[in-house]
């Protein structure tokens, strides 16, 4: 849909470049009932901004898209083409304030993209996704746009600014930069047939992925190929082929990782080996959905980009910007740690291959035998079992009396749900978040369960970012996709599941503590392998003794978690580390290895899995019973914002492990401890340096040593 000549015209008028030309009553009364019905037209006029999710029709975001980018234009060119003298004001701060419905509407619609989303949204996307990259393209490529940010970058010393300004500023000019700026135009025009190219590619290989999923699921005739399953567990997934129209069957749904959470349990190998091939094989099968052609075409076109802009490799173009600040600094780290955790993990098959022999089993142990037998082997080595564990995490009790108890304990801030504001799916839920004083703070929503039209894994994401300027308070989401069980049962989590709420909502902390001017800078807007840091540090409360006895409690009689079970639990935390690091690592390292060639070197859609195979051998990490935590065809990590980034994770965890043994030191879960941790880094957002902020909190350097105490690895010097 293209914008009407009329609204182009309204839009002109509103800016000052045009006279009003005489128009009918009705006309102007259709317009306004049309802008009426259209809910993202407009700021919310729902607290915080809230999106109206019961109002906006699939029907809403075309229009909404279109005008967004037509008004955004029009401010670039006004901004671009004002004839007075650039100013910090009249430039930077005008740009901060530009594009609100755009910027509305792809909250919205990126948001339900992710976490619920239909055939028809991803048509739109399917349309909007090459639109939108022009768009932006239009903004970062204009030429005179950029000689006024230059000017005024140029100037920033003498200007007076305050600190986050002037790094407004900076961060300004590296973006254009960063983005082609300097181009010629002829590399202008390259550039932008590139982005336009790559922005639909990786709506294709997303879209893939989920039907992809969806239509791998595994398909199991009998109940008895289930045994080891609980028994909620295969009511759902009776109920999840009931639903596909398979009375009479079970369907186990595929989560986006390599590993399904049902091999722990299942005992019979050969439904165990038919759900590992179904998830290691998605997208590489042929047909439809396969993702092979995608990825070869997208690395080639990374490469290409990064040495049109300057850089030997796309690994490099992204490197430059993150904390790590080059390729060789996280080829370092992750040299370091794969040998150690591959020797690690061969301990551990070893042990689990004792276990198969003596059980009389006549085969080695493979990747979906890994789950099951490492149960057995915790059991055998610390009975125990983490099965034990789920009776005491019910859901609503961890989120309540665990994940929110802690926050108050550190922060003060208090939860009040929010049942009149409209999710955009049944099972959403609200929350009102409250400073200590009372005073309004954020809107939490929490997505816990997993559906057909959600994408897998878990993320937070904000629909209102915070803002001095704009005067917004944000309105943050976490998404989980924990099975839901059938209608009437608790949701019992597992350990992973529990561990990812906590650290989920360190992420929704991150957003909701954003105390910045710009919307620039605000919550998460921080490098990539800066972004986890603050979530990893919030896992460390699932366990904390005060936190844990109060939320770990058995669903059905109220009992605390038994301290012999407590005591378990923590004599297993660095039990199959080796596995936990070397399927990371094994991902990390796939990562770099497609982004760090040029386009000569790229991988053709025939030779991407030998490429991975080749990849993964290279590093040392090619161990058959531990795959890679995401393979090459469902690894949407890297389809989106972690491309060369996946090593964020282990570089965060490195500053993770770090604040952790501070906190550990000064005193733990304290009012203290969190106001000091909220001012001096979660309430800075990006308007800093980020190792400054982990600086000016922890008041030292990062120290790798806790991170391999903590994973029980040895690294050799």
């Amino acid at each position: 849909m293209r914008p009407s000549v009329a609204l182009v015209a309204a839009i002109a008028i509103a800016l000052g470049f045009a006279e009003p030309s005489p128009a009918s009553a009705d006309a102007k009364a259709a317009t306004a009932a049309k802008d009426e019905a259209n809910p993202l037209f407009a700021p919310s006029p729902l607290a915080y901004q809230f999106p109206p999710f019961d109002r906006i029709k699939d029907a809403d975001y075309l229009p909404a898209f279109e005008r967004g980018m037509t008004e955004n234009r029009a401010e670039i060119e006004a901004i671009a083409g004002n004839k007075e003298a650039p100013t910090f004001d009249n430039t930077i701060v005008a740009l901060e304030r530009s594009g609100a419905l755009l910027g509305r509407v792809s909250r919205v619609f990126f948001g339900l993209s992710g976490a619920n989303t239909n055939d028809a949204m991803q048509k739109i996307q399917t349309e909007i996704a090459p639109k939108l990259s022009a768009h932006s393209d239009q903004t970062v490529l204009d030429g005179k746009l950029f000689a006024r940010i230059e000017a005024i970058h140029s100037a920033r010393d003498e200007l007076g600014l305050d600190a986050e300004s002037k790094r407004l500023v900076e961060r300004y000019y590296t973006d254009f930069v960063r983005a082609g700026a300097k181009l010629s135009d002829a590399d202008k025009a390259k550039l932008k047939k590139i982005n336009g190219e790559l922005a639909t590619l990786g709506t294709q290989f997303n879209q893939n992925l989920l039907k992809e999923t969806n239509a791998a699921a595994l398909v199991v005739d009998a109940k008895e190929q289930l045994k080891g399953l609980n028994d909620g567990a295969i009511r759902t997934a009776a109920e999840a082929a009931k639903s596909r129209k398979l009375d009479g069957k079970y369907v186990i749904p595929l989560l986006n990782t390599s590993g399904q959470p049902a091999l722990a349990s299942l005992e019979d190998r050969a439904t165990r080996l038919k759900l590992m091939d179904a998830s290691l094989t998605r997208g590489s099968k042929g047909g439809e959905f396969d993702n092979r052609a995608i990825v070869a075409r997208v690395v080639k076109l990374r490469a290409e980009r990064a040495k049109l802009l300057g850089f030997a490799t796309h690994a490099d173009y992204v490197l430059a910007d993150e904390t790590a600040g080059s390729v060789a600094a996280v080829n370092k780290l992750l040299a370091q740690l794969a040998p150690p955790a591959v020797a690690n993990a061969r301990a551990e098959a070893a042990d689990i291959q004792k276990v198969i022999d003596r059980e009389g089993g006549k085969f080695e142990v493979g990747a979906a035998d890994w789950a099951y037998y490492t149960e057995k082997v915790r059991k055998e080595k610390y009975d125990f079992d983490n099965a034990e564990l789920r009776p005491y995490f019910e859901a609503d009790n961890v989120l309540r009396n665990g994940v929110f108890f802690a926050a108050t304990k550190l922060y003060g801030i208090t939860f009040k749900e929010r049942r009149d504001l409209p999710g955009y799916a049944p099972e959403v839920r609200v929350f009102e978040v409250f400073n200590e004083d009372g005073s309004p703070l954020a809107l939490f929503l929490l997505d816990l369960y997993a559906r057909p039209g959600k994408r897998g894994g878990a993320w937070a994401n904000a629909y209102v970012p915070q803002s001095q300027l704009l005067g917004t308070k944000p309105v943050i989401s976490n998404n989980l996709n924990v099975p839901k069980p059938p209608a009437g049962e608790p949701t019992l989590l597992t350990w992973d599941e529990a561990n990812t709420l906590f650290h989920e909502f360190g992420h929704a902390l991150h957003g909701m503590f954003s105390n910045v001017k710009y919307p620039r800078f605000a919550g998460t807007s921080v490098p990539r392998d800066f972004v986890e840091y603050p979530s990893q540090v919030n896992e460390m409360w699932m366990t904390w003794p005060e936190v844990l006895a109060n939320y770990a409690k058995h669903y059905q009689t109220g009992e605390p978690l038994p301290q012999a079970l407590v005591d378990k639990v923590k004599a297993t935390e660095k039990f199959n580390q080796g596995f936990a690091t070397t399927e990371y690592l094994g991902a990390a390292l796939l990562d770099q290895a497609y982004h760090q060639i040029d386009a000569s070197r790229a991988p053709t859609a025939d030779t991407i899995l030998a490429f991975e195979a080749d990849a993964l051998k290279k590093a040392g990490v090619d161990f058959a019973p531990v795959p890679p935590r995401y393979r090459t065809t469902y690894f949407s990590h890297i389809m989106g914002g972690y491309s060369a980034g996946y090593y964020a994770y282990i570089w965060s965890e490195v500053l993770d492990a770090d604040s952790v043994q501070w906190f550990k030191a000064n005193g733990g879960l304290t009012r203290g401890n969190g106001d000091h941790f909220r001012s001096t880094l979660l309430s800075r957002g990006g308007s800093a340096d980020a190792l400054q902020l982990f600086r000016d909190f922890s008041g030292g350097e990062p120290d790798v040593k806790p991170l391999l105490e903590r994973r029980g690895l040895v690294v050799k010097p």
